[in-house]
C-alpha cells in the first residue's frame, strides 16, 4: 500500500494546547474524531516524540482549537514544525488562557474544548488520547481547515512525526544544493550571495513568516 492512499480519509487541522505545569505550549495535529461517548469526549492521535505529548501525561489536560481556512501558514509553520522543549512556540501566536492553565489559540480558531484524559491506547509510535469534554465555545465561527485544503491550497506539508513523512531524495536535477524552501507556503531560498546557514536565527520567510526551523534542503527531481 502506498501510504498516500491514507489521505482519501477526512483529516482537519487542530492545535493542541497544553502546560507542563509552568508555560504552556502548543502543536499540530490532523487527527481529532469525536468519540460515540456519554459523557461528550474526544480522541486525539499523538506522537510520542511530541513535548505536547509529554505535557499532557504530566497534567492530563489539553485543549483543542479547531482552526480554521483563515489560520496563517505561519502560525502552522511555527506550532507544527518547532518545539517547545527549547523555546516558547506561542510567543508570536495569539492565545488566550484558561483558569486550568492551559491554552486555547485565538489564531482564526473556528471552535475550542477543554478536555480532561480519561483513557489512553498506546502503538508503537503514537498515544491516542481519550479526553473528556469540560467545557467549549459556544459558537463556531469561520470554515474548518482541512487536511486536504492545508496540502493543496496553503501548500503544506507533513511533518517528521506524521506516518506519510518521507525523507527527502537525492538531489538529482542539478542544482547546487544550496536551495531551501519552506515546508509551509514552498518559498524558495537560494541567494549565491547569502548561504541560508549564514542566515541569522531570527530570519523568517519573507512571504508566510516562517522561521528558518520549516526550511529544508529542496529535494531533487
Amino acid at each position: 500500500m502506498k501510504p498516500e492512499a491514507l489521505f482519501s480519509l477526512t483529516y482537519g487541522m487542530y492545535a493542541i494546547g497544553v502546560t507542563d505545569g509552568t508555560k504552556p505550549s502548543a502543536c499540530i495535529v490532523n487527527t481529532v474524531v469525536q468519540a460515540s461517548t456519554r459523557p461528550a469526549a474526544l480522541l486525539v492521535s499523538m506522537s510520542h516524540e511530541n513535548y505536547s505529548h509529554t505535557c499532557i501525561e504530566k497534567t492530563g489536560l489539553f485543549t483543542v482549537s479547531v482552526l480554521s481556512e483563515d489560520t496563517s501558514g505561519a502560525v502552522i509553520g511555527v506550532l507544527g514544525f518547532s518545539t517547545g522543549k527549547t523555546g516558547d512556540k506561542l510567543a508570536n501566536v495569539r492565545y488566550k488562557m484558561l483558569r486550568e492553565g492551559v491554552p486555547v489559540i485565538k489564531e482564526n480558531s473556528c471552535c475550542w474544548f477543554l478536555c480532561k484524559v480519561i483513557g489512553r491506547m498506546e502503538t508503537e509510535t503514537h498515544t491516542v488520547f481519550l479526553g473528556q469534554i469540560l467545557a467549549g465555545s459556544d459558537r463556531v465561527e469561520g470554515t474548518p481547515m482541512t487536511y486536504a485544503y492545508y496540502q493543496r491550497v496553503i501548500k503544506g506539508t507533513p511533518s517528521k512525526n506524521a506516518p506519510t513523512y518521507r525523507l527527502p531524495g537525492p538531489d538529482r536535477a542539478g542544482n547546487d544544493g544550496e536551495a531551501f524552501l519552506c515546508q509551509i507556503c514552498k518559498y524558495e531560498y537560494n541567494d549565491p550571495i547569502t548561504p541560508f546557514a549564514e542566515l541569522p536565527d531570527d530570519w523568517v520567510c519573507p512571504v508566510c513568516g516562517s522561521s528558518k526551523s520549516v526550511f529544508a534542503r529542496k529535494r531533487i527531481q
